[in-house]
């Protein structure tokens, strides 16, 4: 069992941008879009990151690493201004806005210090609950919430982590905080190499796009969504729904249990062979002699093959609805598309309605394969706006359909923020423990390889991973 109080806060302080004259006088503000307001009520983002360096002495973090950790965040910020602001709702104010380019910017960063087990928290089953600690705490009202706070965490002789928080989802979705994360690690890399006169500066493919002019929603789908939060009661709460907290999504139980699943490229074309050969021996006539073969992609395979391991692991029944959600990257599907280094939330939800017994199938994976495959297909040439309303932001009233859902995909680049002490030894979506869900990422060790974040009662995840390992045999 961890420590009940395994860490130790050693500091909290204020890292402003370097820039020490905006670029007025003027305080700026940042609109949110129709994507921003559609996770208004979502719970926060969070995840850390884990660098293996054996026999880090707390002398060499303190004069070394944090430092320039520190003066590198504040050297990025001053790229990010925005997210050394605040997420307003102002009263005089239909919508809630960042602001920012103020004497105040800045963003909380805590440094802690670990007693618990770096190696059992990076690689093994390890209490669900035991990485909240590695997350900062922080405070949010119904008219003002940071958009970012940070924690870094020294295990002494072991390593360190660096935990993100964003206070609000309407602020960045997972695509904005890899890119933020990529562009600090980029330049703290560089002060640590000493190879740049002017560390500050970042190349074109890293340096954020803020401007939310360029976004056209001819629907209204920004008032759309807000009107629709307006009218959301949260239950047991007395709060107006004028508020940016977000929803209270269930607390974490206390018996579950997270760890990490790695595929590796042969994993993956080894799916790919049998959910092909699958495809082939069910379906009409018609379909299985299509003329055009079916796509079958990395993110699909791996979303299908995790999704029905963990279900039949929860305990799967024939009669059971569910639900699969994906996220889909909005920034070119959009007219005009979007740099794939806009910073904000660009995404829009879609979904799929599956039988259970359908996935007990011998051909389930391939199944749930497919239907993916066509979803995703039929986004091609369909636009981000169609059937926009309909898709709410959220709903109870479906209590007979299990929704589940993957976080992150493997094109994030995650495993990329390298800080100048190599690159992260383990990646954690923290609050997949929120939902439903898993997390799909790169895999740390080869290109083409995939892992994915797991969180389940332990039972449970001991039969995933006799499922998730036999199914790979077959």
């Amino acid at each position: 069992m961890a420590s009940t109080k395994p860490v130790s806060v050693l500091e909290i302080c204020h890292v402003s941008p370097s820039s020490t004259s905006p670029e007025s006088s003027t305080e700026l503000s940042l609109p949110l879009i129709f994507s921003d307001i559609f996770n208004l009520k979502f719970p926060p983002v969070q995840g850390i990151f884990f660098y293996k360096l054996a026999e880090l002495t707390p002398t060499f973090f303190n004069s070394v690493i944090l430092p320039k950790v520190k003066h590198s965040l504040s050297l990025t910020l001053s790229h990010f201004r925005p997210l050394a602001g605040n997420l307003t709702w102002p009263p005089n104010s239909i919508k809630p806005v960042i602001m920012y380019n103020t004497p105040d910017d800045g963003i909380k960063l805590t440094v802690a210090e670990s007693s618990a087990d770096f190696d059992h928290l990076c690689s093994e089953v390890h209490d669900t609950i035991e990485s909240h600690h590695y997350v900062p705490n922080v405070s949010i009202s119904d008219t003002i919430a940071s958009t970012l706070a940070i924690q870094i965490t020294l295990f002494p002789n072991k390593g360190f982590c660096i935990g993100a928080h964003t206070t609000n989802h309407a602020v960045l979705d997972g695509l904005s905080v890899s890119f933020f994360m990529n562009a600090w690690a980029r330049i703290c890399r560089q002060l640590v190499d000493e190879k740049m006169e002017i560390p500050s500066l970042l190349p074109e493919e890293l340096t954020p796009f803020f401007n939310r002019t360029v976004v056209q929603d001819p629907e209204g789908l920004d008032m759309w969504y807000l009107n629709f939060w307006l009218g959301v009661k949260l239950p047991g709460s007395d709060d107006t729904t004028r508020s940016l907290k977000p929803f209270p999504f269930p607390e974490t139980p206390p018996n579950l249990v997270r760890t990490t699943f790695e595929l590796s490229r042969e994993d993956i074309q080894q799916l790919r062979e049998m959910v092909k050969s699958q495809l082939d021996n069910f379906g009409s006539k018609e379909e299985t002699n299509q003329t055009k073969p079916i796509h079958l992609s990395t993110y699909v395979l791996v979303y299908a093959y995790t999704l029905v391991c963990m279900l039949e692991a929860k305990g799967l029944n024939s009669n059971d609805k569910i639900k699969i959600l994906i996220t889909v990257d909005c920034r070119p599907r959009l007219n005009p598309p979007l740099p794939k280094n806009y910073i904000g939330n660009c995404v829009s939800s879609f979904d799929v309605v599956v039988e259970g017994e359908d996935l007990m199938k011998e051909n389930g994976v391939a199944y749930v394969a497919k239907r993916l495959t066509e979803m995703i297909k039929g986004l091609e040439n369909r636009s981000v706006f169609e059937g926009a309303k309909e898709r709410l932001p959220y709903n109870d009233w479906e209590p007979d359909i299990r929704q589940v859902r993957a976080a992150g995909t493997n094109r994030f680049g995650m495993y990329g923020a390298d800080f100048g002490w190599g690159k992260p030894s383990n990646v954690e979506v923290t609050t997949i423990d929120r939902l439903d869900a898993f997390s799909i990422m790169e895999s740390k060790d080869e290109s083409g390889g995939v892992e994915v974040g797991l969180v389940l009662k332990e039972h449970e995840m001991k039969l995933f991973g006799s499922l998730f390992a036999s199914g790979l045999r077959m």
